[in-house]
Parts: structure tokens; C-alpha cells; sequence
């Protein structure tokens, strides 16, 4: 046990002294402990430590400080786009402002990064004897693919596919690639790497199908993402599309329907979603509950209703249960058309079926809706039942009531010990992303 202990201490000890060594860019073997080396290779190296290092690298060295303990929402983001890099580097030359996933990160320390990967990566192998298997070359290939290295990315592909009789490079492998290339707004290289399975002798699956199409439905390539659906829906194909296939299709029709000002637009993508929702059906699929909050919340969003209720209680005979994703669709409908008896019924029937339990998410729409009617005394019940209930409301929405009980000369409802509780709420919110922050730009302080 104490043997087993100690080593779990040197090899923690080993990874700090790397780190440090990458972000003060010096070589490793300078930094290494003389005490680690009483172990043998397999004690102090595995797949499992150098992994982790490789996953640390992105949150050290591409990620800005200004990013940290932002939401990581697809709701609240700009519609992402296809990036050029090229673009990107002369706007970097001229110090002009790159916007998306590469928007305030430092070209300088994502190039050091890479660097540091890729020879803590050989560095392993040589001087301890460590061998590369599929999860080490997995995790170095999606730190190339999301420091935008996409020549070496290729490269080192080719090299790892030669060793261990093509055992390195797995379709997990390009998956995984595909998955990051497309979060990072490189859709036409993710779709790249789809096809170059075939140069690595892999396979696609339905998984890496699915993660092709979603990346192509996030940049609003749809008619891709179709000519692939309709590809699986050959008789007789070898990955025929799964509930997920049709779940991503319907969500991102209804999500990008509303990123656009053309009325025809959101008339025929939510056309679209339906249209897909109706084949899924046809095939003997049966909608989950993540596909029914899709369309049920672009409904909602587009002001149909009758749509949105006829899918609603088509949850209910096929036996899918709602839950507060989809009662909150309803109330943030009923309470922008200031239809605010409906959303007060959704929300209690919500309680009432015990389908969820309601937070601040539910209870903001209506209070806004009150606070616009002039209702005072039920915005203020609304505020203190949310209290009540461990949800703490924002900041605006606190603002809000406390400004409509100021007007209306009913300041005294919200007693001392209310106003401490709210403020107390709210500062913790805030403290806890500064010190996330905090906790980032310290760590890089010690390392340099």
C-alpha cells in the first residue's frame, strides 16, 4: 500500500514538473526528479498520465483567460461559421480581431503548446521506452486538431497508421477528430477526415456518420448533411441511421430556423423538421424525449402553438415523459405573448406531475411577463416561491421587481433578510467564475 502510494506521488510530481517545463519552454529531461527514476517505465508512465497531459495542453495553452467560465450553450453563441485559416493568420499579422472559437487566443502560446505536445509526446517514447497505443494517439491527434495544425495533423495520422499493423488509428480515432474539428468551426476538414477513413483502413460507424452530420448542420450546410442521410437510408447500406441521426437533423433545422430573418427560411426548415419527424415515424423509430423538446421548443419559438401542443400530447400516448425542457418551452411562449394565466397553469401542472421541478429558467419568463402587465403582488410571489425553492434569480430579473415595487410605493414586501439572500445568491455566482479564473491565471504564475 505504501509502495503503491508513493508511486501515485511521483508520477503527480513527474506531471508537474512537465508542465512546468512546457510553459517555461525548456527541455524535460532538465526538470526531471532524480528520485522518479528508482521506478520502473510502466510505474511511472501509462496510458492513463499521458493522456491527462495531453488533455491538459488546450486548457493551458489555447484557451484565453477571457473565455473561462463562460456559458458552453449552443443557445447563447453566435451561429458558427466556417473558418479560414488563412484569413485568420493575416488578420493575427495586422492585429486585427479574429471572432469565433479562435477569437483572443494568443497565436504564440497556442504555437509553444504544439510544440511542447509533440516533443513531450516523442520524449516519452525515447527516454522512457513508453509505448503508443490508440488513447495516446487519440489525445495527441485532438490537441493538433484544436491547435489548427492541420498539415502535421495529416502527417502524423500517416505515421502513427504505420505502426502497430494500423492498430493506432482507429475509427474512434477519426470520430473523435471529426467531433473537435467541427467544434472548432473547421466543418470542411472534419468532413475531410470522414473521408480519408479509408486511406487509415477504418470503417465509419452510424457514431461517426452521426458526428459528420451534426458538424455540417452547425455551420447550416444542410444540404450535405441530407445527401449523407439519404445515403445510410439505401436498402442494403452498412450504418443505417439510428434515432439519433433523425434527432440531430430535426434539432439543428429548428435551431438554425431561428438565426435567420427570412420568413420563408424558418417556414421551410421547420417544414423540413417536421417533414423529417413524420419519416422517423414512417420507419418504426420512436422519438425520445430530446426529440420532441427539439421541435417542440422551434415551434414555440416560430409562434405555433398548435403544432407545439399537438406534439405535446403525442408525448403523452406514446408514453414519452416531459420534462422541464419542455414545460419551459411552453412558458417562455405564453409569456411573450402575454398569455400569462397559461404559463402560471403550465408551470403548476409541471409540480403537479412531478416532471420536473422548477428553477430559475421557469420562473424568470413569467415574473417578466408580471413585472410588464404591472402585476406587482404576483411578481413578488413569483420572486419569493423561486426563492424558496433554492433557485436564485439574476441580477435583471431582481432589478426588475425591486424597480416595479419602488413605483408602486410596496418597497416593505421584501424585507431585509429577502434582500440579503438574493445579493448573498448573486455574488456567489459571480465569485465563482472569478475564481475559476483566478484559480487558471495563478497556476500559469507559478509554472512561469
Amino acid at each position: 500500500m505504501a509502495q503503491l502510494k508513493m508511486i501515485r506521488f511521483s508520477n503527480s510530481r513527474l506531471i508537474d514538473q512537465v508542465f512546468v517545463a512546457m510553459l517555461q519552454n525548456r527541455p524535460f529531461d532538465t526538470h526531471i526528479d532524480r528520485s522518479t527514476s528508482t521506478f520502473s517505465t510502466n510505474q511511472l508512465w501509462n496510458s492513463e498520465s499521458v493522456s491527462d497531459v495531453l488533455r491538459s495542453v488546450p486548457r493551458f495553452f489555447f484557451q484565453s483567460i477571457r473565455s473561462i467560465g463562460c456559458q458552453k450553450g449552443f443557445r447563447h453563441r453566435t451561429p458558427l461559421k466556417q473558418r479560414k485559416l488563412k484569413e485568420e493568420a493575416y488578420k493575427f499579422r495586422n492585429n486585427v480581431l479574429v471572432l469565433g472559437p479562435a477569437a483572443h487566443r494568443d497565436p504564440y502560446k497556442v504555437e509553444l503548446g504544439l510544440n511542447k505536445a509533440l516533443e513531450f509526446f516523442y520524449w516519452v517514447e525515447i527516454h522512457f521506452g513508453f509505448i503508443h497505443n490508440e488513447m495516446t494517439c487519440r489525445e495527441m491527434a485532438c490537441v493538433l486538431a484544436r491547435g489548427n495544425r492541420l498539415p502535421g495533423l495529416w502527417d502524423f495520422l500517416k505515421e502513427m497508421s504505420k505502426r502497430g499493423n494500423g492498430g493506432l488509428v482507429t475509427t474512434a480515432t477519426i470520430t473523435c477528430l471529426i467531433k473537435v474539428l467541427g467544434e472548432q468551426g473547421l466543418v470542411n476538414e472534419a468532413l475531410t477526415a470522414f473521408y480519408r477513413m479509408k486511406q487509415f483502413h477504418c470503417k465509419p460507424d452510424v457514431y461517426a456518420y452521426n458526428t459528420v452530420i451534426n458538424a455540417l448542420c452547425r455551420v447550416g450546410n444542410f444540404k450535405k448533411a441530407r445527401f449523407l442521410l439519404e445515403q445510410m437510408e439505401l436498402p442494403g447500406f452498412r450504418c443505417p441511421p439510428d434515432i439519433f441521426t433523425y434527432t440531430i437533423l430535426i434539432s439543428s433545422y429548428c435551431k438554425y430556423s431561428l438565426q435567420t430573418g427570412c420568413r420563408k427560411a424558418i417556414r421551410r426548415r421547420l417544414w423540413e423538421a417536421n417533414h423529417l419527424f413524420r419519416i422517423m415515424l414512417f420507419k418504426g423509430f420512436t422519438p425520445d424525449v430530446v426529440t420532441y423538446n427539439s421541435l417542440i421548443d422551434g415551434c414555440c419559438k416560430t409562434y405555433r402553438i398548435e403544432r407545439a401542443l399537438e406534439l405535446f400530447e403525442d408525448m403523452s400516448r406514446r408514453g414519452c415523459t416531459p420534462n422541464r425542457v419542455t414545460y419551459n418551452s411552453f412558458i417562455r411562449y405564453y409569456s411573450v405573448v402575454n398569455e400569462i394565466d397559461k404559463a402560471i397553469e403550465m408551470l403548476r401542472r409541471m409540480q403537479k406531475m412531478k416532471h420536473g421541478s422548477a428553477t430559475s429558467s421557469s420562473y424568470t419568463p413569467i415574473i417578466h411577463a408580471l413585472c410588464e402587465a404591472g402585476k406587482v403582488m404576483e411578481a413578488h410571489d413569483f420572486l419569493l416561491e423561486s426563492l424558496e425553492g433554492g433557485s436564485v434569480p439574476r441580477e435583471y430579473t431582481y432589478q426588475l421587481v425591486c424597480n416595479l415595487l419602488n413605483s408602486a410605493g410596496e418597497t416593505s414586501l421584501l424585507d431585509d433578510e429577502v434582500h440579503k439572500r438574493i445579493r448573498h445568491g448573486i455574488e456567489n455566482r459571480y465569485r465563482e467564475v472569478k475564481k475559476v479564473k483566478l484559480v487558471m491565471s495563478r497556476k500559469e504564475c507559478e509554472c512561469l
